[in-house]
Order: C-alpha cells, then structure tokens, then sequence
C-alpha cells in the first residue's frame, strides 16, 4: 500500500513539472522577443543621452574636479575621524608607508583640529595609528626632493609650509591632546606628537630624529624640543639620532606617560567616559593606566653615559665635541666608537647646521623656531646633500652617502652662518595661530626635570624649606609633588647618584649639588 501511494506521488510531481517546463520555454521565448525589441530602443536612448552628456559637460574643468576628487578620497583614507562621545579621534591609516606623513594627510587633519578646537562637544583630541609597526615613521621627504629636483622650489617648500603650521596649531591647541606613540616615531611623527601636553610611550615605542643621516635637520619644532632636553640629551639625540625605545622614551623626556598597549583600549574607554575633562583631570586617568616600571630597564643613557653625553656635547662647534667623544674611548669605550660611527657616516653640512640651529632654539619661542626652520629648509632643498642623503638612505637603502663637502674640516662654520642662517630665503612661514611661547605650558606632567630636581637638593623649591634634605627626603617630596606618577622615583634617584655627593656633618648626611 505504501508503495502505490509514493508511485502516485512520484507520477503527478513528474508531471506538474512538465508543465513548469513547457511553460517557462514559452515564456523566455516571449521574453526573448520582447527583449530584441527593448535593446534597440534603449540603445537609441543611450546613444542620445551620452551626446547630450557630453555636449554638456565642461571639458576644461574636468581634471581639476577629478583631482580634487581624488585627492579628497585620498586623504580620508589614509587619515580616518572618528567620535568617541566627547573624545575625536585622529587615526593615521597609511600602513603600507608606516603611515608617513604626505600633503593629503596633513590637509586631512587641519581643518578638523580647527573644527574641533571651536566646538563645545570635542572634549579631547587622540592622535593614534591602527595598530602596527609605526605611529608615524616620517615625512614623504623623496617628493619633496624629487619637487627640487625638477626646479619647483616653491612646491617642494609646500609640503613643510603647511606641516609646520600643522605642529604649531598642534603645540597651542587648548583642547586636551593625546598622542598616542604605539610603534615608530620619527621626523614628521615626532612633530605630531612631542608638542602634545600628553605622549604616551608603550613597549613598541621606537623614538629617532634621524634627519643628518639624510642631509637634512631635526625639523618639526625640534629646534624646541631637543635644547629643552635636560642637559645636553637633545643636542646629542639631534646629531647622532640615536633610537630611544619604550621606556628611554619617558626618562629622556620625550613622552610624559608610559602605557602599555594592551592597556590602551580601556584607557580610550575611560577618556570618553569623562564629563568635564580639564588636563589635570586627564592626567590623573593617564597615570591610573601607566604601567609600573619597577620591573622595567632603567635608563639606558643614565648614569656614566648621561654624564659623558653632557660633557662631549656641551661645545658649540663640531671639532671640539668630535674630540670630546674620542677622549671618551678610554672610559666609555663602547658608547665612544658608537657615537663616533654616528657622528662620521651624517652629513657634515648637516652637523653643523644642525648644532648652531640647537643652540639658537634654545632662546627661541616657539614660533619663531618654526619660521627659523622654514627659512633653512629652503636651503636645503635647493643643495646636494639632502637629495643624496634620502635617495642613499631611503631609495636605495645600504648605499653610503657621498657628501659634499665630504669631511667636517672642510665645512667652513663661517660659510654655515652667513648661507644658512644670514642669507634671506625666497618664502615666510605664516602660522595659523598666534598663540606663542617659550617653555612648553603643560611640562608638569613629565618626569621631573634636572633642573626641577635641583632646585628641592637647593632649597629653591616651594615648600621644601630652609633646611637641607636627605636622598630619601628628596625622592619622597617629589614623588608627593606628582601625586605617585610612575617613572619619578626612578629618574630621580638616578639623577641624584649622578649630580649630587654626599656631605657629612652635625645633622647627618646632606647632599650638594654638582654644577
């Protein structure tokens, strides 16, 4: 019985579809017809609407409009916004360059920090790469010298013009602004972040300004910056560009704040979560999130080598510290040969341009440390060593450099000062803010400075008294002073061991400071 009943099944599904068969060939073939038809007729309409497209599409503007087009997608790509409740997000997104900055990013980022600084809803600005190698490894410096090499000085100047109003707006923003240096920060990445009240460093964090080795000089407000190092760091860190890592990126002083990565998704978390965030307020949550450094390396440049760098790079000529290091060779053998192999394969030029603009930053605000920098720039555009340099080093990477002039004796330090710094440049760096300074506002979120350090060891320090304090007293009135901020006890034990002695009298043990 079961048998029968799926036999008839079987029979009717067989034949209701071959009626679904026959009709649907009847009906493609009437589909099919009605389609030949259809072609011809909006074939004729295409044909007349492409003439009239044409005919009224102005040809002249077309390339301008698809550039700007293009340029526009470009930019979005390779710099992405987003909003986070009150927090705006700057993410570099240009991996393929190790998000090296060019024209369409810094035209990307610009208007939207001018938006933001004007509006009530941006609380906090974050600058951050996706996660990677690099932060920012750098500025596109081969278009540029490719620009000069074809006699287009003024568009090669460009690209700086606008970047350098870029890290000034940056420097006087009044909005909180975090950078965020996860993975490598060099040259143009070091602009977008060191003038910042708040630089994260974390594990990954690879620091350089490495612009002698190209022909060039530590740009981006690093005539600033570096003299504002303590000691003579900066000067050295300038005309070697020595690569700091991770935690060397707090105790040098180029980021305020040690996180590490893993952390940094909670930390954004929080930073949005915040209602009226005032920069105090922020650095509180930074230091919440701050890893500790107990079980970290100490400073890598402390101790004998900070004190060798102090006394090698203090001179204001390339002869005098060139000999200083190779006096070092007998006590500090390893960190001589080093800095000497740094110091012979940078260009000479470079050198000595780089220390007199270093030493002349030092006195400088600001803004005139940018316009001082887009004045020499245009120098360097226009000699051979930077085209060398960049081609030799990030073209045809491995080649040496072939300078000119060759050595550093043959280097006049007259001929610097009255070519480089003396002589008028063509171009004037007009900034897009007038705000201007001389020491950065926010520094009191760092690590302590030396000379913070040695003004509680002197008694010039508020609130520490008319009498003379202990190692231990010092390093506890100042881990007080910054509330507990990872890093202080660190940084000041190791300044106190190299910068102070110890004095015996009546009261016990004091210490002095060692000018």
């Amino acid at each position: 019985m079961s048998r029968l009943v799926k036999s008839r099944a079987s029979l009717l599904l067989q034949q209701r579809l071959s009626t679904i068969t026959q009709r649907s060939l009847v009906l493609n073939s009437s589909f099919s017809r009605h389609m030949t038809s259809s072609n011809k007729t909006l074939t004729n309409a295409n044909r007349r609407l492409n003439t009239t497209a044409q005919w009224l599409q102005p040809k002249r503007q077309m390339s301008t409009s698809h550039e700007s087009i293009a340029a526009a997608e470009q930019a979005q790509a390779e710099v992405l916004h987003r909003k986070n409740l009150s927090v705006r997000e700057i993410i570099l997104n240009r991996p393929s360059k190790l998000n090296a900055l060019n024209l369409n990013m810094v035209r990307g980022i610009i208007p939207e920090l001018k938006a933001w600084e004007k509006s009530d809803l941006a609380k906090i600005i974050v600058i951050k790469s996706e996660p990677g190698t690099a932060f920012c490894a750098g500025g596109d410096v081969k278009a540029v010298v490719d620009l000069a090499a074809e006699g287009k000085q003024t568009d090669a100047a460009k690209f700086f013009e606008e970047e350098y109003q870029m890290d000034h707006l940056i420097a006087t923003l009044e909005t909180p602004y975090i950078s965020v240096m996860d993975g490598v920060t060099m040259g143009g990445g070091v602009g977008l972040s060191v003038h910042a009240p708040f630089r994260i460093a974390t594990e990954n964090t690879l620091f350089a300004m490495p612009e002698t080795k190209i022909g060039f000089f530590p740009d981006v407000g690093g005539s600033f910056f570096l003299p504002r190092l303590d000691g003579q760091l900066g000067i050295y860190l300038g005309l070697t560009g020595k690569r700091l890592k991770a935690v060397d990126v707090l105790y040098a002083g180029v980021a305020t704040h040690y996180i590490p990565s893993s952390r940094l998704p909670a930390l954004e978390a929080r930073l949005a979560e915040l209602d009226a965030p005032t920069h105090d307020i922020i650095n509180g949550v930074l230091d919440e999130f701050s890893g500790e450094l107990d079980q970290e390396p100490s400073f890598s440049l402390g101790g004998d080598i900070r004190a060798a760098i102090d006394r090698c790079f203090k001179y204001d000529t390339m002869k005098e510290i060139v000999e200083a290091v190779q006096k070092e060779e007998e006590a500090n053998p390893a960190w001589a040969k080093e800095t000497l192999k740094y110091l012979n394969s940078m260009s000479p030029t470079s050198l000595k341009v780089t220390l007199q603009q270093l030493r002349s930053g030092a006195t400088l605000s600001i803004a005139q440390c940018f316009k001082m920098e887009y004045h020499l720039l245009q120098k360097f555009v226009s000699g051979h060593d930077m085209k060398e340099g960049v081609y030799k080093t990030l073209v045809h990477r491995g080649q040496p450099s072939e300078w000119e002039p060759a050595s550093l004796d043959q280097v006049d330090d007259k001929k610097i000062k009255s070519d480089y710094f003396n002589a008028p440049s063509p171009l004037t760096l007009q900034l897009l803010s007038t705000k201007d300074f001389k020491q950065y506002p926010h520094r009191k979120y760092m690590l302590p400075t030396e000379e913070d350090i040695k003004q509680v060891v002197t008694g010039e320090a508020a609130d520490v008294g008319n009498y003379a304090l202990t190692r231990e007293e010092i390093v506890n009135y100042l881990v007080r002073e910054r509330k507990g901020k990872q890093g202080v006890k660190q940084k000041v034990t190791e300044v106190l061991a190299r910068k102070t002695k110890v004095l015996q009298n009546q009261d016990g043990q004091t210490l002095k400071w060692v000018y």
